[in-house]
């Protein structure tokens, strides 16, 4: 017994070696550099470094700039929008016409609405991991239809790199305060962005309350304070593809120098061309030139050779590897490879709607964890507070049922059919079944079903006054059918005898 368990002792450490083989220590992964950082200690000492190269990457890389730009796009399109769902039918429609208005407000800055904002701040997270955005209240007479605007603001603002323990159980790690229990109580924060040319004072810090501040980032970690800005995988590969091509591109400008180099024997002590009987001409180097035209044979004089240069053109097999390339930073990103590029060569419709619909999903995903729930709601909840406040909106009961009224559905912008008859005859189906409603068929196409049911009535309402009739007015085949029934004789149905 003793034997087997001093057997089973000294064999114990090669079996943990060998249980998995990405854990071995042999030649194959003497190289492996692994270190045990956790999620805040990985990310924020190479914070600074990873936010400027991927800024200057997005800046000067058309990939990089592509891809961010299409994930923006995709993501936010032309704006999330609030459906309240608030039951009196009256107050939602006010409350809705009064957001609208409020959305050409919201900018601190003055520049964007409140979709531009959307698309803005999902701009600066995929570049630089995460963007901050302040909650501005402004007084009554400032002449804003509700008192609220909204300022964001980047990554730096925030010292990644601030940590200090304070009173009362307190501590700050990433610039973020927190309390005695882990809740996120204040951001310290520069008063300028501290690398911007017009910073006078980048030490002087101001805390800022945790409910004035919307943090917007994608955690990737379980206790990940900080965003990981998107290149983060691919920025090194794209940095020398970068260089590659350019390399590619300057051997191709090369190749395209058609030069000739004549050798004669040394020439005596007259300077004259043998090709010409001319002096010779002389660049301002002092070499010699001889001009060669289309169409051209020239006779060379006895003991005069011509050589010409041979330069080196692109390789067979660059489009492959481009091609190839291209394709690990389409899946570094989470962008399907056919719309980084552009490149649909041997791409079927079926296949292209596999690709489409996990890209969608993903898209789905980032809508919802992270513009939705970290953007939207607060926005609102924060907005419909200072309406009520501030007398714009009539609710006394407010403070008692704040959850009934401030139920809403975030809306982002539709999906282009892929096959518009079928997909609209399968949405058809599906509503006529009773597998979805009409209403959130309309929300899938990025509408508001109440406003699309007063433009209908609208234009009911317009084509009856003008005695106008319509295809696609379904009351005219409702009541065709109806005439017809009505014209139809009655039949009296006797049983014949046996």
């Amino acid at each position: 017994m003793r034997l087997r368990h001093r057997i089973a002792g000294w064999l114990l450490p090669e079996l943990k070696n060998l249980a998995y083989t990405s854990a071995g220590q042999g030649r194959r992964s003497q190289s492996w550099i692994a270190p045990a950082t956790g999620p805040n200690q990985s990310l924020t000492g190479n914070m600074g470094t990873l936010i400027n190269r991927s800024r200057a990457a997005i800046r000067n890389d058309p990939w990089a700039a592509s891809g961010l730009e299409k994930l923006v796009a995709n993501i936010v399109g032309t704006g999330i929008k609030p459906k309240s769902e608030a039951e009196d039918d009256a107050f939602r429609k006010q409350l809705q016409a009064l957001f609208l208005d409020w959305t050409d407000e919201s900018d601190a800055d003055g520049q964007l609405d409140f979709y531009g904002q959307q698309s803005l701040a999902m701009r600066s997270v995929l570049e630089a991991g995460e963007c901050f955005v302040r909650f501005r209240p402004r007084k009554p007479g400032d002449g804003f239809s509700v008192p609220l605007q909204l300022q964001l603001l980047e990554s730096e603002f925030v010292p990644w790199d601030y940590n200090d323990d304070l009173k009362k159980g307190h501590k700050i790690r990433a610039g973020i305060e927190f309390n005695a229990i882990g809740q996120r109580v204040a951001y310290w924060m520069h008063r300028q962005h501290p690398s911007d040319y017009t910073t006078l004072d980048t030490a002087d810090l101001r805390r800022v309350p945790a409910d004035q501040v919307m943090h917007l980032y994608e955690p990737l970690r379980p206790g990940q304070l900080r965003g990981q800005p998107l290149l983060t995988q691919v920025m090194l590969r794209m940095f020398h593809l970068d260089k590659f091509d350019d390399a590619t591109l300057l051997r191709q400008e090369i190749a395209n120098l058609f030069t000739g180099f004549i050798t004669k024997p040394a020439p005596e002590t007259e300077k004259v061309d043998p090709l010409t009987g001319r002096p010779i001409v002389y660049d301002l180097q002092g070499v010699p030139m001889v001009a060669m035209e289309p169409g051209t044979m020239q006779e060379l004089s006895p003991g005069e050779e011509i050589t010409f240069n041979t330069p080196p053109g692109a390789a067979s097999n660059y489009p492959d590897f481009i091609r190839q390339q291209l394709m690990a930073v389409a899946a570094g990103i989470g962008l399907p490879y056919e719309i980084l590029s552009g490149d649909m060569k041997g791409v079927s419709d079926r296949a292209l709607r596999v690709v489409l619909n996990e890209f969608r999903r993903r898209i789905q995903q980032i809508q919802h964890n992270l513009l939705v729930f970290q953007l939207c709601r607060p926005v609102w909840n924060r907005w419909l507070e200072m309406a009520v406040l501030s007398g714009v909106l009539p609710a006394s009961d407010f403070h008692l049922n704040k959850a009934r009224y401030k139920k809403v559905k975030w809306i982002p912008q539709g999906w282009a059919y892929i096959h518009p008859v079928q997909d609209v005859q399968s949405q058809n189906l599906a509503v006529r079944s009773g597998f979805k409603s009409r209403s959130e068929v309309v929300s899938e196409q990025g509408y508001d079903s109440e406003q699309m049911d007063d433009e209908i009535a609208a234009d009911n309402r317009r084509a009856d006054e003008l005695n106008l009739q319509y295809d696609s007015d379904a009351r005219v085949e409702a009541n065709h059918e109806k005439t017809v029934k009505d014209e139809e004789p009655e039949t009296d149905e006797q049983e014949s005898p046996q």
